[in-house]
């Protein structure tokens, strides 16, 4: 599992929202600033985790972005999963995988099942509170 640059710039980028609190939107240009990434490339995160309810979005004077949640309410596992489609370590254990053929004496599959179990837990024990909180 190699998390591409959206997933990684989805967590700054919420990150970015939380530390700057819930009561007011924040301009997009603002966090593409603060941030050092391209307001283009921020704007297609912000669609898909807007889509999905993590974020809202208002458009025009006065508008931004803003969290829906509490940062120790967003997991990093459920942000990553939304932005990388999957954190599987092997594709026969991703959602919706064809069977393997070679699953009944696959030696492997134990092994990958485990790392599969402690990606996710690890992943889904870290909120974004966690992330704002650490040097």
């Amino acid at each position: 599992m190699i998390v591409s640059t959206r997933g990684r710039y989805a967590l700054r980028v919420m990150i970015d929202l939380a530390e700057q609190g819930s009561d007011s939107f924040v301009p997009l240009k603002d966090i593409a600033q603060r941030q050092n990434i391209s307001q283009k490339y921020i704007e297609a995160i912000m669609a898909i985790l807007s889509k999905n309810g993590f974020v809202e979005g208002v458009h025009g004077k006065g508008g931004g972005y803003k969290l829906n949640r509490k940062p120790k309410d967003y997991k990093v596992g459920e942000i990553l999963t939304l932005t990388e489609g999957t954190l599987a370590p092997v594709a026969c254990l991703e959602c919706n995988a064809a069977p393997c053929e070679r699953e009944k004496g696959c030696r492997t599959l134990p092994l990958w099942k485990e790392l599969d179990k402690r990606i996710s837990g690890y992943l889904n024990s870290v909120s974004i509170a966690d992330l704002m909180n650490k040097n």
